[in-house]
């Protein structure tokens, strides 16, 4: 019994050895624990996009924290004939900064269609106040992506408050309630 014990241990240390001379792990090096390999090996985009990216450019400038996402269901705004939408709608939800946003998009079936700037206004209206909170408001415009600054608003019912103002049709919708 003593004779198998030492060749268990011996074998052990044996494998240990050849682990080290193979290679090295360090604290706090490879994926996070439960990272799919898509998660460690993607890049994160900055583009902006119909779905409401809280890296792109607009949403850093408006201060978005990066690990926002889309709370409650989108509202479309708009007709372009085809079955398509002009604008879309949406609140997100930021953990980290502990922040509610609106979030506009302008689909390109308006764009295209459309050659005159238009007016975009989005906030987050918290009933506790029933006003629109963190509204930017931009004039004179033809961009597709329009972020809200961030609300303390998290532990209140909100929902995302939009108007699109165009020569064509003027617009004021809200996403429905999240509480």
């Amino acid at each position: 019994m003593r004779f198998k014990r030492v060749g268990i241990v011996v074998a052990a240390v044996a494998a240990l050895a050849m682990g080290a001379m193979t290679s090295s792990a360090y604290a706090g090096t490879g994926p996070a624990p439960g990272a799919s390999s898509g998660e460690r090996t993607a890049v994160r985009s900055t583009a902006p996009s119909a779905a409401g990216n809280p890296a792109s450019a607009r949403a850093q400038a408006s201060g978005v924290c990066d690990d926002a996402y889309q709370i409650g269901a989108t509202t479309y705004l708009g007709d372009d004939g085809n079955g398509g939408h002009w604008v879309s709608l949406k609140q997100f939800y930021s953990p980290k900064c502990q922040q509610n946003y609106g979030y506009i998009w302008v689909w390109d079936s308006y764009l295209t269609q459309y050659p005159d700037p238009y007016e975009i206004r989005i906030g987050v209206w918290d009933k506790a106040t029933n006003k629109v909170l963190g509204q930017v408001i931009t004039k004179d415009t033809r961009a597709q992506e329009f972020w809200s600054q961030g609300t303390s608003t998290v532990k209140d019912c909100t929902r995302a408050d939009g108007y699109f103002i165009s020569p064509v049709e003027s617009i004021y919708t809200q996403t429905a309630l999240r509480c």
